[in-house]
């Protein structure tokens, strides 16, 4: 990605990060991907909606974003530190997302078992 922002100005390469290069629609009929080089950045849910229990929500780093693949900040051998945090869950099919809510992450990959999103790309 670092290599395709400089075809930006400073102004437009800041909004990257802002769903400024596109968004898609999502319901549960299949799984979705960004383009090569870019995630998800954020996902706003249109009804209550829960992803699928394994590879419903992919992080690009699943110790820094909540995630369907593991717990997210939490540190596994009992260890407190300020960098890894402690207390994150995974999410799993028994979470659902209210109609109205919107997450901030970076995602490889989004597949839901219900409802529907617009997910946007960055």
């Amino acid at each position: 990605m670092a290599g395709g922002m400089r075809k930006y100005s400073v102004v437009e390469a800041g909004n990257l990060g802002f769903g400024q290069v596109g968004s898609l629609f999502l319901d549960a009929s299949g799984a979705a991907s960004p383009p090569t080089g870019l995630k998800f950045i954020a996902i706003t849910f249109l009804e209550d909606s829960v992803f699928d229990a394994s590879g419903g929500l992919v992080a690009e780093d699943e110790n820094q974003f909540a995630n369907t693949e593991a717990a997210a900040h939490n540190e596994s051998d009992g260890s407190e530190t300020e960098a890894q945090g402690s207390g994150g869950l995974q999410i799993d099919a028994s979470n659902t997302f209210p109609q109205g809510a919107t997450i901030f992450g970076r995602w490889s990959e989004i597949d839901l078992t219900s409802g529907m999103v617009i997910a946007y790309i960055g």
